[in-house]
């Protein structure tokens, strides 16, 4: 396999300083990128131009912004398999599953492109009392200035895009460090940029090391960080923002519901894509299954017959659905919390062996509280499943965690699609589905051990920005 060099981009321009970051094919082990790596110097470069650039991005047209989004979206419809191949390779995530990334990319930013001239504000009668006899106001938002993004492996494009995207679209300059083991899809992103009539300085895509990366949080020149990773990352990261705005996502142990007398085979294809697409690789991938027990072994059966008949295997062949896992240290951890539970009394039903970075596809019923696959973030092709008698005893398990991002339902009572809606500590509901459904313009965030704000272009572009308030008087009304 030949080996291709790609630059970061500080200040618009590609810079092609070393290769010092390796990135690796995630199935087969090797070296098939070399990444330029910025330092220290190369960060404080890019900051301070992204605070240099912050009035021109603040004034450009909103036409302008989106004939920016759209250039995007145009070469990105034109790379779409190169960028799926790219996928596949620096992020181990299977041919079909790359594709749709590639395809969530593109409507990401297309909808940006809609939104960047949509932005705007409202009119408000201030004359509320006598007091406020003839003012008249006015609201819009402002772009906050300066952003910092700090991306994670699992989704290098589209998770990147959701930062990126609604930047542009509200006129903010930005500096986005990608994870260090899948920076090449942000870097791409980059390229693309660089192609356009952004300002100089508008934004860098900056790959580096973790000991590097401090200015990405605490540099008081940039207003704002939105960060995308774990939940003891993200929480450190927000005691170390100072005084600028934070967004964070965070993740979760999703919790699905299976109530009776719904469509089993629906919810049993539903549920098995929910939980194993990209190798469980998902914020919010079905890890906690609950089940009524009038239909748990008849659904259960279905599972573990359609988990036994998932394909493992090379990513970057059609059929593979199972691909590898991040990282060989990630296998073994997934590996050991399954013998952990299987030592606490759970049983495996299907599933349960690793080979090398290849974890089988595995469901483990009654895994007990406390045990690391109900308490902590899987991030792997595991699914726990229990039975439960009584609506409200669900509703209460999905609530035990620590984590709130997205719970999934699947009922034909209307009654207990709002008692779930109302009760649920989660960022979202999900009826009839799996947590794992997103489409990229919702409001889409968690609560508790989940994260801060909300993602969506719409949302995103409302944390990007400041209400800035006019207010007239008029003196022959007064």
């Amino acid at each position: 396999m030949s080996v291709k060099s790609y630059p970061y981009y500080l200040a618009n321009r590609a810079v092609h300083a070393n290769e010092d970051l390796e990135v690796v094919d995630k199935y087969s082990g090797d070296v098939f990128a070399r990444v330029s790596e910025a330092g220290p110097d190369a960060i404080d470069e890019g900051i301070a131009a992204a605070a240099a650039a912050t009035r021109k991005m603040a004034e450009l047209k909103p036409y302008q912004r989106q004939g920016i989004l759209q250039h995007c979206v145009t070469r990105f419809t034109e790379r779409q398999e190169e960028l799926a191949e790219l996928l596949c390779l620096e992020a181990g995530k299977p041919i079909r599953d790359a594709r749709g990334e590639v395809s969530r990319l593109i409507d990401t930013f297309r909808v940006a492109a809609e939104e960047a001239v949509r932005f705007g504000g409202e009119v408000m009668n201030l004359e509320i009392s006598e007091r406020a006899r003839g003012y008249f106001g006015m609201w819009r938002r402002h772009p906050i200035g300066a952003c910092s993004f700090i991306t994670p492996f699992n989704f290098p494009l589209n998770l990147a895009a959701h930062k990126v995207a609604p930047a542009i679209a509200a006129g903010c300059p930005f500096v986005l460090k990608p994870a260090e083991r899948t920076p090449i899809g942000a870097l791409i992103i980059g390229e693309t940029l660089a192609e356009t009539d952004l300002p100089p300085g508008a934004f860098s895509v900056l790959p580096c090391q973790v000991a590097d990366a401090e200015p990405f949080t605490m540099d008081p020149r940039l207003k704002l960080l939105s960060f995308t990773g774990s939940r003891q990352v993200g929480w450190m990261l927000k005691e170390q923002a100072g005084k600028k705005k934070v967004t964070l996502e965070l993740g979760g142990n999703a919790a699905c519901i299976v109530d009776e007398g719904v469509d089993l085979d629906d919810a049993a294809e539903r549920i098995v894509f929910g939980a194993f697409y990209q190798s469980g690789q998902s914020c919010i991938s079905v890890q906690r299954l609950l089940v009524h027990e009038a239909i748990y072994e008849d659904l259960v059966n279905r599972l573990v017959e359609r988990v036994g008949d998932l394909r493992m295997g090379d990513p970057k062949e059609e059929d593979t659905f199972v691909g590898p896992v991040i990282s060989q240290s990630d296998a073994e951890r997934i590996e050991t919390w399954i013998r952990e539970s299987e030592d606490a009394g759970a049983r495996i039903l299907v599933g349960g062996g690793r080979d090398g970075v290849m974890v089988e596809p595995t469901i483990v019923e009654n895994v007990p509280q406390g045990c690391l696959l109900e308490s902590e973030e899987v991030f792997g092709p595991v699914i726990s499943v229990r039975a439960f008698r009584d609506f409200e005893e669900a509703l209460e398990e999905v609530d035990r965690s620590r984590y709130g991002l997205q719970a999934g339902i699947f009922t034909r009572d209307l009654l207990r699609v709002h008692r779930a809606w109302d009760r649920l500590e989660v960022g979202g509901v999900v009826i009839n589905d799996v947590p794992s459904f997103r489409v990229d313009n919702m409001p889409y965030g968690g609560v508790k051990d989940s994260g801060l704000g909300r993602e969506g272009i719409r949302f995103a572009m409302d944390d990007m920005s400041e209400i800035r308030l006019l207010v007239i008087r008029d003196p022959e009304e007064a």
